[in-house]
């Protein structure tokens, strides 16, 4: 060993380096390093990843990094390496402190950690520093300022700090860096007179020269700017890759010592890293108690309470529990997840748990579960047994709009220094690098936005690669060998792609530390924010000794609390979910109807069928649909629907399996069950049985050979006919790998069972609280607002003397009246927060509005202006005051009258409602207008809130068609052997997408009165109909209704489209009854497009009031039939506006339109 690499940087340098952890590490191993540094910039991202790496390979691992140093104004940098377990502590708290403490800019305007002089002398001990690159304060002194005096003493300074024999001047290896060669004789210069000690390093960034590229890529994507932009900084043509010993040999003869001082660093830095060595909170301890007694006396405590009769099985069951937890060291972490639950029940949050933990008995005396595991036949040993190594983990999911509750209850509980939240790093995966790499070689949106559709998704676990995406998409590959451009976006993609972009924060994960986390991980701020989180991602923490602990939101949950909550505050009722009845005969009627919006895990179309169809009548029903409603399981649910309803139908493969069947009536439900068989009936221990999962989860074929050979015999040797057990494995085996978890099953079942009790007892409390939930997801909003119609609840438009912020409960005067919901003012866009707590805050205080003058003067605000009166007028908050035609014409008046109402009582004056040149005498008098039409209230509804509220725009085209043409929820209904169906509906949404052959083809969103179905459009039916298929067009669709096993929903795949409008109807129940009685291609055939004569303008922009007017001018002198629709907005799917006018077409009134409005901005069609 002649020299050793101790300046090198990882894709963790985020954007700066290129070699991924073990990309770096085998690079090493083939040059037959013996040692290697990793140094990332400012943080420790990748220091475990890395150490266990180079351990791995046989390579000694030199942890450290690139800081950076502040002194005065200005930023250097300087590298640190840990020469022990103290140096490396140090480094962790000293990359903390520039994250926390001192996180500014550096000299190129960047966010960078930044220690001091001052933090390096506290925190020294047990660092080597190299006096850095071109940008180190030494180099620059030398370099920059040319002041070799004052380079000198700083070098004595660093000397100083961390003693002269653990600080060393860096020569570096860049005889092409303009600089370099200045600055290395100058540090020589200085050695020879100071006696400091030299080294020689490489910054490296890439592993290979053919590299340089790619890492420029990387810092064009920084950086924003394009590979090819005027001025800017490169670093391509300087070799910065992972060059050998004998070549960075070769170039440091003259100054040998430099090289060798690599090898004794090298050999000086011994960390040895205690991992895998877990470390739980610091639970409070009552003096000559243990945490083994307090968890025991705990859960006997909870004994007595949840169970009236304690029975031998039972105290069996906790002794066992106890036992194992207890003799694997875990009674603190059971005792820290209780008080945190405790506190969070105490404080009304609603909560679950996720995973295997519901299969403790002990967690479920400790409060930690709701779910009974005795009562819902949940084995322990899924969750912990004693041949497992890892520790257990009990996943909770608190309501989202609370968990930040938790967390500070957490962080105040145990110490601000003590809990964080967990790393995560958002990686370039294979389209994202596609798309990433071509902006940065310059090339067009839309050429690298094509490029990248071609690359397929990945699956779950399974994400794909450009590589993989080659070998699989013969036409992508086709282009990658005919186009020069692509081929090279695609090289170099293949590079970047799964380097570390940026940070994030883990959905859920919280480490607690016993002592202050900066004794296991470094810990920043996340992203633009003022979280703490761990440096180390969930893997490298727990390794480190810090076990992660799930704090999940969950937005249902949110549901339940609020439901509870508006249950309380209106009936004076207080719902304890834990003590509902399983066997409530109102809720399993309820499912049995299909009245499933809005629930947990039971929505959707293709759930809610199979719902219908079973009937559940208990909560295993609820808990096996849980289970089996996903991918691979699905297929068992027609005959466990069928065994429901016929028990002479169940059956088992062998007695054995009824004991954790009977509640699925003998059908595998569950990965438990899996299990289980291979227990009881191929004599497998619970730690074969979790190596038979995680062999059946990883299909490798070498490992399922092996486990199918150990299970059949296994079976044999227990009693099983070969053909038995060659049928047991083969029903097993396509099962395990997407089974549910038992617990986790019943866990979310308890859930889900708990929104249909709410739902079916409470059920306008509940759609508020659904409603208010989803509020910033339209979609969601209003298919929840059509299930509100379905259950007969009427959802009203804003009201500023019944509108809160979200939605909520008008509350019935007689048990017989309607129930209704009142949409929330924060719902409308353009008003905002702001505006609407002033409206609720000054109506609460003050009483009701009494009329339009009373509003204007009351709601004092700036934000109350132009924009946010007209919505409120469109959305109908103010239709109790006046029609909304006659409200917006009257818009300037109303806000000249706020306006003087403000400054009047500003300055004190007498009459609040003077208006200077009003003859009024402070009353408004509005000027007359005409009446705002259905349509145009449907419109602003769409505009402002996002949906119609009035009423659905199909309503009135569904009492023409009559009851000749079945509405789309009867039709995905039904049990049809005919391909073909005729949909009616109007277009709510429409997404195109380019195919892999570079073909456009849409997906629609089809929906009318009774359900929306989403509509596939194939390329050819899309260039035929593509005129047709606009947002918001009501349509007739010819199609056939796709039965894929990996489509949950049912989908339709169009053939033919017909413009819906009065005059067609008759048209098209005639081809319906002809697709009926003489099948469905001589229907398709007759089928015309359907288009009368329309007149369209396209628009990019809002036109102003002139325009507008000037347009009516040129309508009115085109009489005719032709109705005018508008096209608006920028994208390739516009919005179609009827304007309500008919013209007559003719080439006169296209010229003057397009001189008004521009060429080629009108088309007949």
């Amino acid at each position: 060993m002649s020299f050793v690499h101790l300046h090198v940087h990882s894709h963790f340098s985020l954007l700066e380096g290129l070699p991924k952890i073990d990309e770096l590490v085998r690079a090493a191993k083939k040059m037959n390093m013996k040692a290697l540094a990793l140094t990332d910039y400012g943080s420790l991202y990748g220091a475990i990843e890395f150490y266990k790496a180079a351990r791995r390979s046989g390579i000694k691992p030199i942890i450290g990094l690139e800081a950076y140093i502040l002194v005065g104004e200005n930023t250097y940098h300087l590298i640190l390496l840990a020469e022990n377990e103290i140096g490396y502590k140090n480094l962790l708290k000293l990359s903390s402190l520039g994250h926390l403490e001192n996180f500014g800019t550096n000299s190129a305007g960047e966010l960078v950690p930044r220690l001091t002089k001052e933090w390096l002398k506290t925190h020294h001990e047990g660092l080597i520093a190299l006096s850095g690159c071109l940008e180190g304060e030494i180099a620059q002194l030398i370099y920059k300022q040319e002041n070799y005096t004052k380079a000198k003493e700083t070098a004595l300074d660093y000397a100083q700090i961390f003693g002269s024999d653990h600080f060393y001047l860096e020569l570096q290896d860049h005889p092409d860096l303009p600089g370099q060669i200045e600055v290395n004789n100058g540090l020589i210069k200085i050695a020879e007179e100071t006696g400091l000690p030299m080294v020689a390093t490489r910054d490296v960034h890439y592993l290979s020269f053919d590299d340089r590229e790619a890492q420029d890529i990387l810092t064009c994507i920084k950086s924003g700017r394009t590979i090819n932009e005027p001025g800017r900084h490169s670093l391509a043509s300087v070799n910065r890759s992972l060059n050998s010993q004998e070549d960075i040999g070769s170039r440091f003869r003259h100054v040998a010592s430099a090289l060798e001082n690599t090898v004794k660093i090298a050999e000086r830095c011994n960390l040895e890293l205690k991992l895998g060595k877990w470390h739980f909170p610091p639970v409070e301890i009552p003096e000559g108690k243990t945490a083994n007694q307090i968890l025991e006396a705990n859960a006997r405590a909870g004994l007595k309470e949840l169970f009236k009769e304690v029975t031998p099985a039972i105290e069996e069951r906790m002794n066992y529990e106890l036992g194992v937890i207890t003799k694997k060291g875990y009674a603190p972490y059971f005792l820290a997840v209780a008080d945190y639950v405790k506190w969070s029940r105490e404080h009304d949050i609603v909560i679950t748990t996720r995973g295997s933990a519901a299969g403790s008995l002990v967690s479920y005396l400790l409060g930690i579960i709701d779910v009974n595991p005795l009562y819902f036949l949940l084995p322990f040993e899924r969750f912990l047994n004693p041949h497992r190594p890892s520790p257990p983990d009990i996943d909770v999911d608190f309501a989202d709009n609370r968990r930040d509750d938790v967390i500070a209850y957490v962080t105040q509980k145990y110490g601000a220094d003590k809990v964080a939240q967990i790393i995560t790093f958002g990686t370039m995966m294979a389209r994202a690098a596609a798309r990433d790499t071509g902006r940065a070689l310059g090339y067009s949106y839309s050429f690298c936005d094509q490029v990248a559709k071609m690359i397929p998704f990945g699956s779950q676990g399974f994400p794909m690669t450009i590589e993989k995406a080659l070998a699989i998409t013969p036409e992508l590959f086709a282009l990658y060998n005919s186009n020069a451009e692509v081929k090279r976006l695609l090289d170099l993609a293949q590079k970047i792609e799964g380097c570390a972009r940026h940070t994030s924060v883990h959905a859920a994960g919280v480490v607690i530390s016993p002592t202050p986390l900066t004794d296991f991980t470094a810990v920043q701020r996340e992203t633009g924010g003022e979280k703490i989180v761990t440096q180390y991602e969930m893997h490298s923490v727990e390794e480190a000794g810090l076990l992660k602990m799930d704090f999940l939101g969950i937005r249902n949950l949110s549901i339940l609390g609020e439901a509870v909550r508006i249950v309380e505050k209106i009936h004076g009722i207080k719902v304890k979910l834990h003590d509902i009845p399983w066997d409530d005969k109102q809720t399993y009627e309820m499912l049995a109807r299909g009245e499933t919006g809005g629930l947990f895990q039971l929505g959707g179309s293709g759930m809610t069928r199979y719902l219908e169809e079973l009937k559940p009548s208990n909560i295993f029903d609820i808990m096996a649909m849980v289970a089996l409603f996903r991918p691979g399981p699905m297929e068992s649910i027609p005959e466990f629907i069928r065994r429901k309803h016929n028990p002479k139908l169940i059956s088992y493969l062998d007695p054995r399996m009824k004991d954790y069947l009977q509640n699925s009536y003998g059908v595998i439900a569950y990965q438990d069950d899996v299990l289980l068989t291979a227990i009881n009936i191929a004599g497998y221990t619970w730690e074969e049985a979790d190596k038979l999962r995680k062999a059946m989860g990883k299909k490798i074929p070498e490992e399922m050979a092996a486990q199918k050979e150990k299970f059949i015999s296994g079976c044999i040797a227990n009693g099983l006919k070969a053909k038995k057990a060659n049928e047991l494995w083969e029903l097993i085996e396509p099962f395990a790998a997407y089974g549910f978890n038992k617990a986790h099953a019943a866990s979310y079942a308890v859930i889900a069972y708990q929104t249909a009790y709410l739902k079916a007892h409470f059920p306008e409390e509940y759609m508020a609280a659904v409603l208010s939930a989803e509020s910033a997801d339209i979609e969601k909003v209003s298919e929840n607002v059509a299930e509100c119609r379905k259950m007969g609840i009427e959802v009203l438009p804003p009201d500023v003397n019944e509108s809160f912020a979200l939605f909520s409960v008008v509350p019935r005067k007689n048990k017989e009246d309607q129930p209704k919901i009142r949409f929330g003012l924060e719902a409308i866009k353009n008003v905002g927060q702001h505006i609407a707590e002033r409206i609720i805050e000054e109506r609460k205080a003050n009483g009701p509005y009494l009329d339009l003058e009373d509003f204007l003067g009351r709601v004092q605000d700036k934000d109350l202006n132009k924009k946010s009166m007209e919505s409120l007028i469109k959305t109908g908050a103010l239709d109790r005051f006046g029609e909304r035609g006659q409200l917006l014409a009257n818009t300037n008046l109303l806000t000249g009258f706020a306006q003087d109402s403000r400054r009047d009582l500003e300055s004190n004056q007498s009459s609040l409602f003077e208006l200077g040149s009003n003859p009024s005498n402070g009353r408004l008098h509005l000027k007359p207008a005409p009446l705002a039409g259905r349509e145009e209230k449907l419109t602003w509804e769409k505009e402002l809130l996002g949906l119609y509220i009035s009423e659905h725009p199909f309503a009135e085209m569904t009492k023409k068609l009559g009851r000749d043409i079945l509405p789309i929820k009867k039709i995905l209904e039904t049990e049809s052997k005919d391909p073909w169906f005729l949909f009616c509906g109007q277009i709510v949404s429409a997404k195109r997408i380019v195919t892999k052959k570079g073909d456009f083809m849409l997906f629609v969103g089809l929906e009318d009165m009774t359900a929306k179905v989403e509509v596939i459009v194939f390329p050819r039916v899309y260039q035929k109909f593509k005129d047709v298929l606009l947002a918001d067009s009501k349509v007739c669709i010819i199609g056939k209704i796709s039965n894929r096993e990996e489509d949950r929903e049912k989908k339709i795949i169009a053939e033919t489209v017909e413009i819906l409008t009065e005059s067609s109807i008759a048209g098209i129940k005639e081809r319906y009854k002809m697709m009926l009685q003489s099948g469905a291609d001589f229907a398709l055939e007759v089928a015309p497009i359907g288009k009368i004569p329309e007149v369209l303008i396209s628009v990019s922009r809002a036109l102003d009031k002139i325009t507008v007017e000037e347009l009516k001018k040129i309508w009115s002198a085109y009489p005719g039939e032709a109705p005018v629709f508008v096209l608006a907005g920028k994208n390739e799917i516009k919005k179609k506006i009827a304007t309500g006018v008919k013209v007559a077409i003719s080439d006169g009134l296209k010229q003057e339109i397009e001189k008004l409005i521009g060429p080629g901005s009108v088309s007949f069609a």
